[in-house]
């Protein structure tokens, strides 16, 4: 019984663990808007060096503006750069990090607003101290209070919150979205950054969505080839960017995930196996040893089809037995995987009747295996 158990309790941990996976690549994707790719400045990395960000060719908000223009399978493409800077409101301040954008980068990444407004042409253009800031930052700075029209403080640069962001939680990486502040990017080159940024209007990377029912794959080597162009990229020159299809990388992890809850839910099912094969042997051993009293059942006019069904109902149960231990004590470590280490951990109802009907399946069929040997004693 002790195999049955334990299998039983595997099988429940490793599909919950699995599927909790799964779902937080999901979340992960969700959060992230569907159909993204990033650009960036520099070609590929090896040993940690990126390659080509010393070439001086950088990406800029033209770049980012004829990949909208140009592409026919994007529909946005928004230029953004990023830092962390401490943010003060009164006597309370925040660190964080600040990210110039515009508004297609809401609209890349799927993301509205909880409250408030986006930015209007004139405040992108002309560098406006207005802010969209993000529900960590807003809780921090504010707590209860509604941050909108309220004027937070970025190095000295005093800001309006014009909008608050929907919460979006944390990414791949285990970073919290919501701890981001959102200006227009002329205001974070002007005013915040500073020095030759306003001139150069260098972007520290372009998020590109692509139109649904377009082709990621397509769609990136037009991005490819605009930009060779406009960077005057020889033929088998190396390439001053780097395109990172995030959609793709996301899905190929929800994949592993499967695969790999699958591979450990297969082992886990060796145990109920091995489990079945122990209440066997007790069986058998408990037949050889009662034929006395099968005799006995026999000589009161018990029939060979009931003790055969006895045996079979003996091998059922102890398995049944074992899988409701085996499924309390999945609960437990379930439970336990998510308390102690942090994991998301899904257990459902499936990968409970999945668990047990297998544990039932065994005892049937180790049962049958019983009973020829049963019959056996009762020919002879």
């Amino acid at each position: 019984m002790l195999g049955i158990i334990i299998g039983v309790a595997a099988v429940i941990t490793m599909i919950a663990v699995g599927r909790g996976a799964t779902d937080r690549v999901q979340e992960q994707m969700k959060g992230l808007g569907s159909n993204i790719m990033l650009v960036m400045p520099g070609g590929l990395t090896q040993g940690g060096v990126r390659l080509g960000a010393s070439t001086g060719q950088g990406l800029s908000e033209d770049d980012a503006n004829a990949i909208a223009r140009d592409v026919p399978e994007v529909q946005v493409a928004a230029p953004s750069m990023r830092s962390g800077a401490q943010v003060i409101a009164g006597n309370t301040n925040w660190s964080t990090s600040i990210m110039g954008s515009t508004n297609d980068y809401l609209e890349a990444r799927e993301w509205p607003l909880q409250s408030g407004r986006m930015f209007e042409a004139a405040e992108l253009q002309g560098s406006a101290k207005v802010a969209m800031i993000g529900q960590t930052v807003a809780t921090q700075l504010f707590g209860e209070s509604d941050p909108l029209d309220q004027v937070i403080r970025i190095k000295k640069v005093p800001v309006t919150v014009i909008g608050l962001l929907n919460k979006k939680g944390q990414n791949s990486l285990g970073q919290d979205q919501d701890d981001i502040v959102v200006v227009p990017i002329s205001t974070y080159r002007n005013r915040i950054q500073g020095g030759n940024a306003g001139k150069l209007k260098r972007v520290g990377s372009i998020s590109v969505k692509v139109k649904e029912g377009q082709s990621m794959k397509v769609a990136e080597e037009n991005i490819k080839d605009l930009l060779r162009q406009r960077m005057k990229v020889q033929p088998g020159g190396d390439e001053p960017f780097t395109i990172r299809n995030i959609t793709e990388i996301l899905q190929a992890q929800e994949e592993s995930s499967k695969v790999m809850t699958m591979l450990l839910a297969a082992v886990a099912g060796i145990s109920l196996v091995i489990g079945g094969i122990g209440i066997m042997n007790i069986m058998l051993v408990s037949v050889t040893e009662r034929t006395r009293e099968i005799g006995l059942r026999m000589a009161v006019g018990a029939r060979g089809k009931d003790i055969l069904t006895q045996f079979l109902i003996e091998a059922c149960t102890l398995s049944l037995i074992g899988g409701a231990i085996g499924v309390a004590l999945g609960a437990v470590a379930t439970w336990a995987v998510g308390q102690f280490a942090g994991w998301q951990v899904s257990m459902t109802a499936t990968s409970i009747l999945l668990a047990t009907g297998f544990s039932a399946f065994v005892g049937v069929f180790f049962g049958v295996q019983i009973n020829k040997y049963a019959i056996f004693i009762i020919a002879h």
